[in-house]
């Protein structure tokens, strides 16, 4: 599972279930750490200080952008290298860095085009933002986080056909001979087009959310979103890869567990709970 920032109740409950973990440092919380002391200080209040929770990831940071209207995921830009730096390196310290992976969670926001998936590009003015961070996780051999979500270009674009973001049978893409049979498979290549043209060839992408609202648009019904989440967890455990990365297991996160009804912004974004704030499951989902 995925936590967003380290509350101790949820830390405490984790531990001994056996329930890897990855948590974020928040942005607000990006400019402490590039202080080296303050990222060993919070590394062992919040990692070792629970030796029972298995923690797999630490993602320094969510859809840090430089072009963000939120100001907290545009102004923290220029701390998010450093403080990843210092927490993997008091990882490092530790002796932990075989079990915890450092990163931050990127997302398609950042691309300048994704389509077709192999002209996959950043935006030109966040390739100072985004290329030092790949050339760190690249030589620490360590996972970029990706936020994909289907949802927003299919509900944007009236070219995108539903059927291929929900994973249904339709007419298939075809890039320079690679056969696209869904959207997320498609956005999901064009990360890895825009990474390795900034010397990330290699670097394993973990999609660190992926969902579907149930609310409140055209597209955004229970049913569509049921439906993307069965047909998203079925295609995952087939363990193909994509077309451009075939043969690989492609690790995801779904967002969310709990609808979000005190959430501000748009009226769906409080809708992509797998389950109801009252914990009532809306979807039958089999893992």
């Amino acid at each position: 599972m995925r936590i967003y920032d380290p509350n101790p109740a949820t830390l405490r409950a984790l531990q001994g279930t056996n329930i890897e973990l990855m948590l974020d440092v928040p942005n607000s919380d990006l400019e402490s750490l590039n202080d080296p002391t303050a990222a060993r200080t919070w590394v062992q209040n919040n990692i070792r200080s629970y030796p029972g929770v298995k923690f797999r990831y630490i993602a320094v940071g969510n859809e840090v952008d430089p072009n963000s209207v939120i100001s907290v995921n545009r102004d923290c830009v220029k701390f998010v290298l450093p403080a990843m730096q210092n927490v993997h390196q008091a990882i490092v310290d530790a002796g932990l860095a075989d079990k915890i992976k450092v990163s931050t969670a990127t997302y398609t926001g950042l691309l300048m085009k994704s389509y077709p998936p192999s002209d996959g590009v950043f935006q030109h003015n966040v390739n100072g933002f985004i290329g030092p961070i790949i050339t760190f996780l690249a030589q620490n051999n360590l996972p970029m986080l990706a936020n994909i979500y289907p949802y927003f270009p299919a509900r944007k674009q009236d070219e995108v056909p539903l059927a291929y973001a929900l994973f249904q049978p339709g007419p298939p893409v075809n890039d320079n001979g690679l056969v696209y049979s869904n959207l997320f498979d498609a956005i999901l290549d064009a990360h890895y087009a825009a990474q390795a043209r900034l010397g990330g060839e290699n670097l394993e992408i973990v999609v660190s959310e992926s969902g579907w609202p149930s609310c409140c648009d055209s597209i955004a019904t229970l049913e569509n979103a049921g439906t993307y989440y069965r047909n998203l967890i079925a295609h995952v455990k087939q363990a193909r890869g994509t077309p451009a990365r075939p043969g690989r297991s492609i690790e995801v996160y779904l967002f969310a567990m709990f609808d979000e009804n005190l959430k501000d912004g748009d009226e769906s974004e409080k809708h992509f709970g797998l389950f109801s704030p009252n914990q009532t499951p809306k979807y039958q989902v089999n893992f």
